[in-house]
């Protein structure tokens, strides 16, 4: 009894004796709002310090595109205390310019505009315009706390064309593909951890046959208005040093795209990407993503599962095969090699693992040896540190695996 009586004694005078916060300051914002940092972080005048809470808040904050890097200290004032966060921003209206050659080795471009810190408010705007044998472009609207510190909203139209491979079981066919999109999203954050997104995209595709293999049961125009519902859920426990990485997350992307042309039937998408990052030593990153994912097994040349050099295997080519299932593992180690200042230089090594299931097909093919692809290889990281995303990667993936092909990859930011 005299036991319990001391605990509770204890317990009372450290409640009575925490600080009470007296003021939060931020330090060393010039575009992001104060009022904005405010109204995102929980930590509030006038309640107790809880350093689990702020320790909570940095992490937030070095989430936003807008920050690099934020810490805070305590200032103590007698029996109150004063938080002080101080944060470094990144540079955050980002042009880029991405050269490739397409599957005929034609020259073809992307150059976008993006500000992801608009109003210092973390809201993205921007676009995209894309030449790839014909013309793409694109506009995004993104503003996660645009209502509140947990609500938001996003908007994003498209008018994507492309030449697009179309497998059948005589060769494959080459169509010119157009996808012109609408698409509104909700996007709601639960707490620290958890957030979701739902909305709706309504969307017009178009193929038209160019060259390559034919089939009586294929058409070669085709045209389809679809309608699709989008449910994202984001599990999220990962802190950010600067361009290292640490810490777990897991996405799950559900569909529903309902179609007026049974030659591009209605169907439900489902995949969840299990993303694990792990510090190793000082300058080490290790990095891992699982993919899963199903759809309906409609026997069709169009199945929305794609096998691509920029989606999930490096080296394997651009858009070299379709499935209604997915297994993918990416895996690398970030090495980084050299740090001056705002530049560092990475080194890193890889290796890719995926195989699909056929349209129409059953879970066995899975295992099949002809489904499997195995590539390692290695690559390089371009770095600016006090700018939003500003990585340049390049990497060289070689296939050992059955009818392997190797080749570069290159693209912004990391793989993933």
């Amino acid at each position: 009894m005299k036991s319990i009586i001391l605990i509770l004694i204890f317990l009372c005078s450290g409640v009575a004796s925490a600080q009470i916060i007296s003021e939060v300051i931020v330090e060393g914002n010039k575009k992001t709002r104060t009022s904005f940092i405010r109204k995102i972080t929980k930590v509030q005048e006038g309640k107790p310090v809880d350093t689990l809470l702020i320790a909570e808040d940095i992490t937030r904050l070095k989430r936003l595109p807008g920050i690099a890097h934020a810490f805070y200290t305590l200032k103590k004032e007698g029996e109150t205390c004063q938080v002080i966060f101080t944060v470094e921003e990144n540079f955050t209206i980002l042009p880029s310019a991405n050269v490739f050659t397409t599957q005929d080795d034609e020259f073809a471009y992307r150059l976008a505009l993006y500000e992801f810190n608009g109003l210092g408010r973390n809201i993205v705007f921007g676009g995209f315009y894309q030449r790839d044998i014909y013309n793409s472009f694109g506009i995004n609207f993104r503003a996660p706390y645009l209502f509140n510190n947990k609500a938001g909203i996003a908007l994003n139209f498209q008018d994507f064309t492309t030449l697009e491979p179309v497998f059948l079981e005589n060769g494959t066919a080459d169509y010119k593909y157009n996808n012109l999109s609408y698409e509104i999203l909700g996007l709601f954050e639960f707490d620290f951890d958890n957030r979701i997104e739902l909305g709706f995209n309504y969307f017009i595709e178009d193929y038209k046959y160019k060259k390559g293999a034919t089939s009586p049961d294929v058409p070669q125009a085709l045209r389809a208005n679809k309608r699709l519902i989008k449910f994202i859920y984001e599990y999220n426990r990962v802190e950010f040093f600067y361009y290292f990485v640490e810490g777990f997350k897991s996405i799950l992307n559900f569909q529903y795209v309902q179609s007026n042309d049974q030659n591009l039937p209605s169907f439900v998408i489902g995949f969840n990407d299990f993303i694990y990052y792990l510090r190793v030593g000082d300058k080490g990153n290790w990095a891992t993503r699982l993919r899963l994912g199903l759809a309906t097994n409609n026997e069709t040349p169009f199945a929305p599962f794609a096998l691509d050099n920029n989606l999930n295997i490096r080296g394997v080519g651009n858009t070299i095969d379709r499935g209604t299932g997915a297994i993918v593992l990416n895996t690398e180690y970030r090495y980084t090699l050299f740090e001056k200042n705002w530049f560092v230089f990475q080194g890193n090594t890889f290796l890719d693992v995926g195989s699909w299931r056929n349209p129409g097909g059953d879970f066995g093919d899975f295992v099949e040896l002809q489904n499997l692809r195995i590539y390692p290889g290695l690559g390089v990281r371009f770095i600016h540190k006090k700018i939003f995303n500003t990585i340049f990667r390049i990497d060289y993936g070689v296939g050992i695996s059955e009818k392997a092909s190797n080749g570069f990859v290159i693209g912004i930011g990391q793989y993933f």
